[in-house]
C-alpha cells in the first residue's frame, strides 16, 4: 500500500522532463520582450497579406476562404475509389487526394510478377487511362480539386491519364484544378532508387512545370512532397524538412528555368506538401518560417518580381508516424491537435490522418472521424476567424526565428555541395536521414521521448481497440485487376499503341531538354499502360525497361 501511496505522490509532484521541443530545440522557461531584440515588424513579420508573408498569405485569411478539407483515399479497383470519393464529397469533402498502389508508383503493371500481393492494396491501381475513367466516374473534373498521389517519376504518366480523361469529357484543360505530386526526388528514398534514377527525376518535374505553364494554368505545376514523406519516413526535424523540401524545389525551378521559364512563370503555381507533427507551437512556428523563408528565397536569390512568387502555398497532412497502433484512440486526440496547428498556422489545405494509420488503410469510421476533426475545427473552435492568432507570442516568434536560421543553414550547406542532387549523390542526404531516424529511435527506447501508450501509460492490447474494424483488401481485387490488364492488352488497337510507343521513344531519344508530356498524352490515350510508357522512357535514356530487371520491353 505505502508503495502505491508513494506513487500517487511521486505522480502528484510530477513536473515536465522535457524542455526541448520535438525537434531538439532546447527552451527557456518564459520568453519576453528581450527575446525578440532586433526583430524589425515590418521587415521580418508584417500583416498577413503582406511580404514575407510571415503571418499568412492572405489578408483575410479563412475569412475570405476556409482551407480545402482534403481528405485522400483509394484502394482496391477503380470503381472501389470511386464509391469512396463520393462518399467523401457527401460528408463534407471540399478536394480529393486520390492514394494509387506502390506498383504503379514504381512504374509497373498490376500484371509484373513483383507486383503480386501489393495491387490495390496500398492505393488503388492506375495502370492505364481505363482505371482513371473508373475512379473518377460522375465526379465534375471542372469544379472540383484533385491531387495524384504520386511522388515518382511516373507523376507525368498519372497526370496524364487524368488529363486524358478530360479531352475525352470535354474539361477544357485550362479549368483543371488540382496538383499530381510530381516529387520523384523523393520517391528516390521512398519508393526505390532503382525506378526513380536521378537523372530522370528532374526531367519528370521539369516536364510537368513547362507544360502545366503552358497548357494547364489553374493547375499546381510544383507540388513538393519530400516536405512530408521525408519527415515521416527519418523522423526530421522541423529545420531539416524545410531545407530538403526547399532543396527540391529549388532543382525543380532551376531545371524548368534552363528550359526558358522565368521564376514569375513558375513559382506563383509551386505549392508544398508538409507534415504536421505532435509539438503544437514548433509545427506552427515552421510554417511561419516556411513562409518567410520562401518569400525571400524566391525575391532576393531567384529575383521574382510577382508577389505572388512570394506566397508559400501550404498543404498539410496529420503525420501518420506520431501516430501509435498501442491504445489508437488516442490517434484521434494527437491527430486534432495536429489538424488545429495546421489552421493557426495558415494551411490552404488539410489532410487529418485517420486514427488507423498505423494498421491500415482508413476505415469509413475513420475517415469519417478524421473529417469531423476539421469540420468541428472549422465551425465550432473560432481559430479560423483570425488571421495568425498566435503571432506576437514571444515564445512563437523566437521559435520562428530559430527555425529559420536552422533551415537557413542546412539550406546553404545543400547549396555548398552543388544542390539537392548533388547532395543525393554523393549519400550525404542518405545519411542525414539514417543518423535522424537512428538518434530517434534511440530516444524512444530510451524513454527521452514520452509517447504516451507507446513507452508510458501502456496497457495491453483490448477488444475494440479499433472499432471500426480493420481494412483488409480482399484478395479477388487483385485478381480482378490483373485480368483487366491483360484483357487490356488483349483488345486494345495494338497498331495504334505500338505507333505512340515508337514516336514516345523518338521523342525521349532526343534528349532531357525536351518535353514528353505531349508524346505520353498520345500514348495514354490508345491505353499504353503506365509500365509500356515508363519502360519505354527508361531504355531511351539508357537504364532497363524494368526496374526491377524482371521483363522485357514487348515493343
Amino acid at each position: 500500500m505505502s508503495t502505491k501511496l508513494d506513487r500517487l505522490t511521486e505522480a502528484y509532484y510530477e513536473k515536465v522532463k522535457r524542455t526541448r521541443t520535438w525537434s531538439g530545440i532546447q527552451l527557456k522557461p518564459i520568453y519576453t520582450p528581450q527575446d525578440l531584440a532586433g526583430v524589425d515588424f515590418e521587415r521580418d513579420i508584417a500583416d498577413a497579406g503582406q511580404y514575407p508573408f510571415t503571418r499568412g498569405i492572405h489578408p483575410d485569411m479563412y475569412r475570405g476562404k476556409l482551407w480545402t478539407r482534403r481528405q485522400g483515399w483509394g484502394y482496391g479497383l477503380g470503381e472501389d475509389t470511386n464509391k469512396q470519393l463520393k462518399q467523401l464529397i457527401e460528408q463534407g469533402n471540399t478536394g480529393l487526394s486520390i492514394y494509387r498502389d506502390l506498383p504503379s508508383a514504381n512504374g509497373i503493371d498490376s500484371d509484373h510478377p513483383m507486383a503480386e500481393g501489393e495491387v490495390g492494396v496500398a492505393g488503388v491501381a492506375l495502370c492505364s487511362v481505363q482505371d482513371m475513367e473508373a475512379i473518377m466516374d460522375g465526379i465534375p473534373l471542372d469544379r472540383i480539386t484533385t491531387s495524384l498521389l504520386c511522388g515518382s517519376v511516373v507523376a507525368p504518366i498519372m497526370l496524364a491519364q487524368y488529363i486524358a480523361l478530360a479531352d475525352k469529357t470535354g474539361v477544357p484543360r485550362n479549368k483543371l484544378r488540382g496538383q499530381v505530386s510530381s516529387d520523384p526526388l523523393m520517391g528516390y528514398f521512398c519508393y526505390g532508387k532503382e525506378s526513380n534514377p536521378l537523372d530522370l527525376c528532374v526531367k519528370a518535374a521539369v516536364d510537368v512545370i513547362e507544360f502545366c505553364n503552358k497548357e494547364m494554368p489553374q493547375w499546381n505545376a510544383t507540388y513538393i512532397s519530400a516536405c512530408y514523406n521525408l519527415r515521416e519516413a527519418a523522423a526530421l526535424t522541423a529545420s531539416q524538412e524545410i531545407a530538403l523540401g526547399f532543396g527540391h524545389a529549388m532543382a525543380y525551378i532551376r531545371g524548368a528555368m534552363a528550359r526558358g521559364l522565368g521564376i514569375d512563370d513558375i513559382a506563383p503555381r509551386a505549392n508544398f506538401y508538409c507534415n504536421v507533427g505532435i509539438d503544437f507551437f514548433e509545427e506552427i512556428a515552421k510554417f511561419r518560417a516556411m513562409r518567410r523563408m520562401w518569400a525571400r528565397l524566391m525575391k532576393e536569390k531567384f529575383g521574382a518580381k510577382d508577389p505572388r512568387s512570394w506566397r508559400f502555398r501550404l498543404a498539410t497532412q496529420t503525420s501518420g508516424a506520431s501516430l501509435t497502433k498501442q491504445q489508437p484512440l488516442n490517434n484521434i486526440v494527437r491527430a486534432a491537435f495536429q489538424t488545429m496547428a495546421s489552421v493557426i498556422g495558415g494551411a490552404q489545405s488539410v489532410y487529418c490522418t485517420p486514427y488507423e494509420e498505423t494498421v491500415c488503410l482508413p476505415t469509413d469510421l475513420g475517415q469519417e472521424i478524421a473529417l469531423r476533426t476539421q469540420e468541428i475545427i472549422a465551425y465550432e473552435t473560432g481559430v479560423a476567424a483570425v488571421a495568425d492568432p498566435l503571432g506576437g507570442s514571444y515564445y512563437l516568434e523566437t521559435l520562428t526565428n530559430r527555425i529559420e536560421e536552422e533551415a537557413s543553414e542546412l539550406l546553404d550547406r545543400i547549396e555548398e555541395m552543388g544542390g539537392i542532387v548533388e547532395a543525393i549523390r554523393t549519400g550525404w542526404v542518405e545519411s542525414l536521414l539514417d543518423n535522424q531516424l537512428t538518434q530517434y529511435q534511440k530516444e524512444v527506447e530510451s524513454g527521452q521521448r514520452t509517447v504516451v501508450g507507446l513507452n508510458t501509460f501502456v496497457r495491453p492490447p483490448r477488444e475494440g481497440d479499433f472499432p471500426g474494424g480493420i481494412l483488409r483488401i480482399p484478395a479477388h481485387v487483385e485478381e480482378e485487376q490483373i485480368a483487366r490488364v491483360k484483357r487490356l492488352k488483349e483488345t486494345r488497337d495494338s497498331p495504334k499503341v505500338r505507333e505512340a510507343i515508337t514516336n514516345l521513344r523518338c521523342t525521349a531519344e532526343k534528349g532531357a531538354g525536351v518535353n514528353l508530356m505531349p508524346a505520353i498524352i498520345d500514348a495514354v490515350k490508345v491505353y499504353a499502360t503506365i509500365e509500356e510508357i515508363q519502360g519505354t522512357i527508361r531504355e531511351a535514356f539508357g537504364y532497363t525497361w524494368d526496374p526491377m530487371d524482371m521483363r522485357k520491353s514487348p515493343f
